[in-house]
């Protein structure tokens, strides 16, 4: 062969008679060095290192060593190649500059079946788009349009023909279940765009199984959940709408997926992790306060710092419970003690004066503060400020004239390990006894309990 190619030699015992060996030669590659890894739970588990002499990487895995999934081989540039391990020999040859498209699978019908759903996912996208965009375009009854309907028509049939047939020689294979899971739903495109997203939201997840824990060596949980969501995300919607959509696709996805119990951890853990990316912290306290609290989830050990300490403080802070005791001193030096607040029900609050979201909410705490006939609520507000001046200034200049305390060490004190802060401003309502009442995730939260 002319062009710079890749072969990768991957045997796959049955019986563990013989080990897997990969056999890898790469040409035109600048580095003599590549990794190997697997896809599990949304991660990609390292193998080891590939070295190789003018471009020959070789590895054997131990007997029955190699899970039949999704492998990845990682070579220079951030570029790699994705195969599937499917209890057969495997020979790929492609371009090591156009990887996907140059792919040639020289022997195993798995990968022959994943390459071809690939490319055919690709072309099935990018048809459909633009077939759509004529029919927008064109009278229903023009013969452009008619055209664009038959192609259209034409070309759902090859793919779900190919879906549904075709890559499923092997019912029980790995690629013939993954290929099944991660297909695109068929859509009627006489349907309108509005009914076409409605039918989307109740078909997109029924060709998962989200029983098959295998999938979880693959990327089919991820593509699915994140695509899923993104049918939920409409710019037009003010946000405590689309928090509202959201949570409805939360729930639709995770009470599909409490079926399996890894299946249902992952999946729980990987929308955390997006709705974070979003910035809707109000879907996580959710998806925590329902999912992973109610049912004790044990979610991956890589989660964010932030998210977890989110989890320990809702599993640690039950209502009725008495919350920890705080010790702190005042703007003069006097210390302050917590649990000798003689007050009805007391509002712990955390903040930072530095802290944009707590500029904004703590004016709306105190105007509810003020407004009191009765003085039932106390505040007792823990200012997470290292600097003794920025916090007096905020005081000062805002004239909040609650119980202010701070030990100055940011988000180092014992408090805030106590508390398990993980985001300023935080709220917890207690009542004279310094039990839990609620803890307030915003203002509204808090307006019924000062009146």
């Amino acid at each position: 062969m002319k062009y710079p190619f890749i072969y990768i030699f991957v045997i796959f015992s049955l019986t563990g008679i013989s080990a897997q060996t990969i056999d890898i030669k790469i040409h035109n590659l600048n580095q003599g060095k590549a990794q190997l890894s697997y896809l599990r739970s949304g991660n990609v588990v390292f193998i080891d290192s590939l070295f190789s002499t003018n471009n020959d990487f070789h590895y054997s895995f131990a007997k029955n060593a190699g899970h039949p999934g999704l492998y990845r081989l990682y070579i220079a540039g951030n570029r790699w190649i994705d195969f599937i391990i499917d209890n057969e020999d495997v020979i790929l040859s492609t371009d090591a500059d156009n990887i996907v498209d140059s792919m040639d699978v020289i022997r195993s019908e798995s990968n022959k079946f994943y390459y071809d759903y690939i490319n055919l996912n690709k072309q099935y996208k990018i048809k459909t788009t633009q077939l759509l965009a004529t029919l927008d375009k064109y009278q229903k009854d023009d013969k452009n349009s008619v055209s664009a309907s038959n192609d259209l028509n034409q070309l759902k049939e090859q793919y779900f023909n190919f879906i549904n047939i075709t890559s499923q020689k092997n019912a029980k294979s790995f690629v013939a279940r993954y290929i099944r899971s991660v297909q695109l739903p068929a859509v009627d495109v006489n349907l309108s765009v509005k009914d076409q997203v409605a039918y989307q939201k109740l078909h997109y997840l029924d060709n998962i199984n989200f029983n098959d824990d295998d999938l979880l060596y693959s990327d089919a949980f991820n593509i699915k959940s994140l695509k899923f969501i993104t049918l939920f995300r409409n710019p037009g919607l003010p946000k405590d709408l689309l928090v509202k959509e959201f949570i409805s696709a939360a729930d639709t996805l995770l009470n599909k997926a409490k079926v399996n119990q890894l299946v249902y951890q992952y999946i729980t853990g990987c929308l955390i992790d997006k709705f974070g990316e979003l910035g809707y912290n109000e879907v996580i306290n959710y998806i925590v306060e329902y999912y992973v609290i109610k049912d004790d989830l044990c979610l991956d050990e890589k989660l964010p710092n932030s998210i977890q300490q989110r989890i320990d403080q809702s599993k640690s802070f039950r209502v009725g419970m008495e919350v920890p005791r705080i010790t702190l001193t005042d703007p003069a030096g006097n210390e302050i003690d917590l649990k000798d607040i003689n007050s009805e029900n007391t509002l712990i609050l955390f903040y930072a004066s530095w802290c944009p979201h707590c500029q904004k909410l703590l004016p709306k705490v105190n105007n509810l503060y003020l407004k009191q006939k009765e003085m039932k609520i106390k505040i007792f507000a823990v200012s997470l400020d290292t600097s003794r001046s920025d916090w007096l200034n905020f005081i000062r200049k805002n004239n909040y004239n609650w119980i202010n305390v701070s030990d100055l060490k940011g988000g180092y004190g014992k408090a805030v390990r106590d508390y398990k802060i993980y985001a300023t401003p935080a709220m917890f309502l207690v009542n004279g006894k310094k039990e839990l009442i609620v803890i307030p995730s915003d203002i509204e939260d808090l307006k019924k309990y000062f009146n």
